[in-house]
C-alpha cells in the first residue's frame, strides 16, 4: 500500500471484544482502500479470530499484550494500571506518529484520561468536548458535548461550535455549518448567564466556517434546520440518552404492534420496505463513532455494546476525519 491511512484498534475494550472488532476491521475492510490496522490485544485470541475473516495479512498487524482495561476500572486505576494495556498503547501509537487515528471501545472515562495523559490539547483549546452523530430530517447533526465536562464556560462553549463545525465538514464536505445553542427556548433572553454570553460572543464574531443559528430547543433538534448543536456534557447527554431511549421505545412498540395480530402481520408485509427504511434511521449502529475534540490527534470512541456493523461504522468515521484533515481545520479557525 502506498502511504495508507493507518487506525490504531484498542481490539480488547467493550463488549463481545475482540470478536466485534475483528468482525467490524473485515466489515470496513471490505469497503474501502489503503487502510493499515494496528490492532492491540492479546495476540493468541486474535489470531484464533482473524484467521477466519478475509481481512488481508498486508492490512494490518497485531501488538501483542495480555493487559486490558475493565469497564469496571476507574479512569485513575486504569490509568496506573495500564501502561502496556492494549488502549494505553493504541494511544501511544498515536502519540509516536505510528497511527493516524484511534478507535476504542472501551472503559470512556478510561480512554478520556489516558488520551490527555499521552496527547496534546490544540492550542488555545480548554477542554476536549465528546461530539457524535445525531440523525435529523435531512441529514446528520453533530452533537457536542455529549458527556466529557459537566460544567462549561463561554469560552469552551465557543470552542465546541468551531470543532463541532469542523468536524461537520469533515464528515459532510458539500453542506454548510449551522450552529445552534441548546437551550430551554429560543428566545434570546431565554437561559443561563453562561448560554446567553455564548449566543451574543457566537453573534457578533463572524466566520466563514458556519453560520450561527442562534438557539435550539431540544423538540427541533431532529428538524434538520440546524447541523451542529452545541451543550455542555450534562445537558449533552442526558438529552442523548433520552433520545436513544425513545428510538428504542419507538421501534419496540411499532414491532409489538405489527406482531400482535393477523392483520399487524399483513399490514408489515405491505410495508415492509417502509420499516426497513424506518428502522434504519432510529438504528444506533450506523452513526456509532463519538470523537474526543480537542486533541491534537484523532481519537474515537465505539459504543461499549456496539456489534460489528456499529465498530465499522466508527473505523469509516476514523477513515473520514482522517482524510480531510480535521485537526488541521479546527486549528486554522479556532479564536
Amino acid at each position: 500500500m502506498n502511504n495508507p491511512i493507518k487506525i490504531a484498534v484498542d481490539a480488547m475494550g467493550g463488549e463481545n471484544s475482540p470478536l466485534k472488532v475483528i468482525k467490524g476491521i473485515e466489515i470496513h475492510s471490505s469497503n474501502t482502500q489503503n487502510v493499515f490496522y494496528n490492532i492491540f490485544g492479546n495476540k493468541h485470541v486474535i489470531d484464533s479470530i482473524i484467521k477466519n475473516t478475509k481481512i488481508s495479512k498486508n492490512n494490518y498487524q497485531i501488538v501483542h499484550t495480555e493487559n486490558s482495561i475493565a469497564d469496571t476500572d476507574s479512569p485513575l486505576s486504569a490509568a496506573k494500571k495500564g501502561k502496556d494495556s492494549s488502549m494505553w498503547l493504541s494511544i501511544e501509537s498515536l502519540k509516536k506518529n505510528e497511527s493516524d487515528a484511534i478507535v476504542s471501545a472501551g472503559n470512556t472515562g478510561a480512554l478520556f484520561v489516558i488520551a490527555k495523559l499521552n496527547l496534546k490539547m490544540i492550542e488555545k483549546i480548554d477542554k476536549p468536548a465528546l461530539s457524535a452523530l445525531w440523525p435529523n430530517k435531512n441529514g446528520m447533526n453533530i452533537v457536542l458535548d455529549l458527556g466529557a465536562n459537566l460544567e462549561c464556560n463561554e469560552k469552551n462553549l465557543v470552542d465546541f461550535s468551531f470543532m463541532g463545525a469542523a468536524l461537520h465538514k469533515s464528515l459532510f464536505e458539500n453542506e454548510d455549518a449551522k450552529v445552534a445553542i441548546l437551550n430551554i427556548g429560543s428566545e434570546e433572553l431565554k437561559g443561563n448567564s453562561v448560554i446567553k454570553n455564548t449566543f451574543q460572543i457566537l453573534n457578533e464574531k463572524k466566520n466563514p466556517l458556519f453560520e450561527f443559528k442562534g438557539y435550539i430547543e431540544g423538540n427541533h433538534i431532529m428538524d434538520g434546520n440546524v447541523n451542529v448543536i452545541v451543550t455542555d456534557g450534562f445537558t449533552g447527554n442526558i438529552a442523548l440518552k433520552t433520545a436513544e431511549g425513545t428510538a428504542n421505545f419507538i421501534s419496540s412498540e411499532l414491532k409489538s404492534a405489527y406482531s400482535s395480530s393477523f392483520l399487524g402481520k399483513i399490514s408489515a408485509l405491505l410495508n415492509i420496505k417502509n420499516l426497513k427504511n424506518f428502522k434504519k434511521k432510529l438504528d444506533p449502529r450506523l452513526y456509532n463513532g463519538a470523537i474526543l475534540l480537542g486533541l491534537d490527534k484523532p481519537v474515537i470512541k465505539s459504543h461499549g455494546s456496539t456489534d460489528e456493523i456499529g465498530f465499522a461504522n466508527s473505523l469509516k468515521v476514523c477513515e473520514k476525519i482522517i482524510k480531510s484533515n480535521l485537526i488541521d481545520k479546527i486549528k486554522k479557525n479556532i479564536i
